[in-house]
């Protein structure tokens, strides 16, 4: 299984386009470009605490959608399985046709 901050990056990839452009921002400057929470504040000129209140609400409303649509669990599902496939076909690497499938596996994988 995938760590917490990954999951809300993998959260805020699937849904982001969903939340207000300063909910979207500061999720994104905190989960995609790792910069802490006074790091944003002094950026934008407002407190700690504000930040904070932002990216916790907009945690719980990417979690919703989450909880209702369930696309990041699906994806990490089709992830795992393709990865056993992949394990499956490796014995028979050989033939061109299985090369091609693992190529197009890993390409899926990798996405």
């Amino acid at each position: 299984m995938i760590d917490k901050f990954s999951e809300k990056a993998l959260l805020l990839d699937f849904y982001g386009g969903l939340l207000t452009d300063k909910q979207r921002m500061f999720m994104s400057l905190h989960y995609e470009e790792d910069m802490s929470l006074s790091e944003i504040s002094n950026e934008f000129g407002v407190s700690r605490q504000a930040v904070h209140d932002i990216i916790k609400r907009s945690e719980k409303i990417l979690e919703g959608y989450e909880k209702e649509l369930g696309l990041v669990n699906r994806f990490m599902i089709q992830r795992e399985k393709l990865k056993k496939v992949k394990t499956i076909l490796a014995d028979k690497i050989n033939d061109i046709d299985i090369k091609k499938a693992m190529d197009i596996i890993d390409e899926l994988i990798d996405v």
